[in-house]
């Protein structure tokens, strides 16, 4: 297992085949995404778990489209993923990450210690609540 900084376009497979397989390819596209990092945890030379990280304001950054395939999902390597890039936002002098959840995942957030807001949203029929967490 590596994980590893990755460009845009190699996230956009998965996150269409996990988040969103049903919707245009483009939709899972960024207008950030030239501006964000990209880490990919790949097992031998097959890239299994993506997660995207922005910064816009000093001291804030968002992870967006974190996305691990079905079939690998519940392994563990989404969450080896997530905590890499909560070590890449301290080494980054980022104090508060924050995320949008699918409302039925914000549990597994909840694991790393983020804590639920009351801001939630629908898109595309699907309930998503924002969820941040504190250095």
């Amino acid at each position: 297992m590596k994980i590893k900084l990755i460009s845009a376009e190699e996230t956009w497979p998965l996150r269409h085949e996990v988040m969103w397989p049903d919707m245009p390819f483009d939709f899972i596209k960024l207008p950030e995404d030239t501006e964000g990092k990209h880490f990919g945890l790949f097992l031998d030379t097959h890239l299994v778990s993506v997660v995207s990280i922005f910064q816009k304001d000093a001291g804030v950054a968002q992870f967006r489209k974190f996305a691990t395939k079905i079939e690998e999902q519940g392994k563990g390597y989404g969450s080896k993923l997530l905590q890499h890039v909560f070590d890449f936002a301290v080494t980054q002098n980022i104090k508060t990450l924050w995320c949008n959840a699918r409302l039925d995942k914000s549990n597994y957030y909840k694991k790393f210690g983020m804590i639920e807001t009351n801001e939630t949203y629908v898109k595309e029929n699907i309930k998503f609540v924002i969820l941040t967490k504190v250095f």
